[in-house]
């Protein structure tokens, strides 16, 4: 029960670092409207904090993989609330952009760590469900961080939410130093050993998943303030409405995932969350003049996308057992590259196609995900009948 508990509070720290991550979406059109830049141009602080982060976090923690997991912690929750104090206090996109690097870097290490911290602290069998439970919190940043910050940018300025950030993040230095016990480190695993473990092609397939999942994902998500007022015709008051019942699906969508890991199993958990995923994108233009139907495609979409976060997470875990703390610093790496090429590449087609047809290039991002699901599960059931032959 008490590690239990344990984990709550790493959800709680991945709560501060989604909404660190994800509150520029909410905000964007406020951020290019003060800056004076274009919203395509201020989507690309998404690209400039998932390279960062997907760059940063396995060189940094390939060089701190023997600190104590709790120190390692604290000091990247250090650095990640000066970052967000940082982006309070300095002036101009430019120096913006050098904070989010700072908070993509301390990001990157707290979510590892914690993800690792709860993976060690969780009894047998119930592995999944308490990485669905750290996961839980990058949800549970969608469903208040979110809307809450829109609230708040709207009323006092969008810089005033890292403010808010950095000291949440000061409170749960606190917190963890008083809560979460020392745990050992691993043992250091060279850079060029980590991405050896890409030749493995169940490893490259499942990072694969990963990288289209996300990156469909993230093409449309980072657009969805600008989508919703300018395509569906949401107003300013709705928005944060919207914003919230997006949130809950998706958190009631990650803890259904995790427990539907467990029980029926990895790939039919998969299959089930991305095609939803998929089939909702591409409604959601066909049903941009009705509020009602806007909202029950945005739930299904944020329920089916998230059921498959903590669900991947685990399948990369049980491809490479002995290597999960590697596997899950690959996996967070791919995912913010993910997030990086999908913010990017909905510059573009928002720049030079439409804002009205983001959902239809990230469904296609999700199909692509979709294959190479079931290529790595037609290879999985090959070994599994190998196996059982020898």
């Amino acid at each position: 029960m008490q590690s239990a508990w344990k984990v709550y509070i790493l959800a709680i720290i991945s709560f501060l670092v989604g909404t660190s991550e994800y509150i520029i979406s909410g905000i964007l059109d406020q951020i290019a409207t003060t800056m004076g830049i274009t919203v395509a141009a201020a989507g690309q602080l998404i690209t400039v904090f998932s390279l960062a982060y997907a760059i940063g976090t396995p060189i940094l923690m390939a060089v701190t993989a023997k600190m104590d997991r709790r120190k390692l912690i604290l000091y990247a929750l250090g650095l990640f609330a000066v970052a967000n104090l940082l982006s309070f206090v300095l002036p101009g996109f430019g120096m913006f952009i050098a904070a989010r690097i700072l908070m993509a870097l301390g990001a990157g290490m707290v979510v590892v760590t914690a993800l690792s911290i709860a993976a060690k602290m969780a009894p047998a069998g119930k592995q999944a469900s308490s990485i669905a439970t750290v996961t839980m919190g990058f949800t549970a940043s969608l469903i208040i961080g979110i809307p809450l910050g829109r609230m708040i940018s709207s009323a006092y300025g969008w810089k005033t939410v890292f403010l808010g950030i950095a000291l949440a993040g000061i409170i749960a230095l606190i917190v963890i130093a008083m809560t979460i016990p020392r745990i050992k480190g691993d043992k250091p695993v060279p850079l060029l050993q980590q991405f050896a473990l890409l030749k493995k092609p169940e490893v490259a397939l499942g990072l694969g998943i990963t990288f289209f999942w996300v990156g469909g994902y993230s093409l449309a998500y980072t657009y969805i303030s600008p989508y919703l007022l300018d395509v569906s015709g949401v107003g300013e008051d709705m928005l944060s409405i919207v914003l919230l019942a997006f949130g809950i699906a998706s958190l009631i969508g990650s803890k259904i995932g995790g427990y539907s890991a467990d029980k029926k199993g990895i790939p039919f958990t998969l299959f089930g969350g991305m095609v939803l995923h998929m089939i909702s994108l591409l409604l959601l233009p066909f049903a941009a003049y009705s509020l009602i139907a806007v909202f029950a495609l945005l739930i299904l979409w944020s329920f089916a996308a998230w059921t498959s976060g903590p669900t991947q997470q685990y399948n990369l875990v049980t491809l490479v057992p002995e290597s999960s703390g590697v596997m899950l610093s690959l996996n967070q790496s791919t995912m913010q590259l993910a997030m990086a090429a999908g913010a990017g590449i909905g510059g573009v087609v928002v720049g030079q196609v439409s804002l009205a047809s983001i959902t239809w290039f990230g469904a296609a991002g999700v199909a692509i995900a979709i294959v190479a699901t079931y290529l790595l599960s037609r290879r999985s059931s090959v070994q599994t009948q190998v196996s059982v032959t020898e």
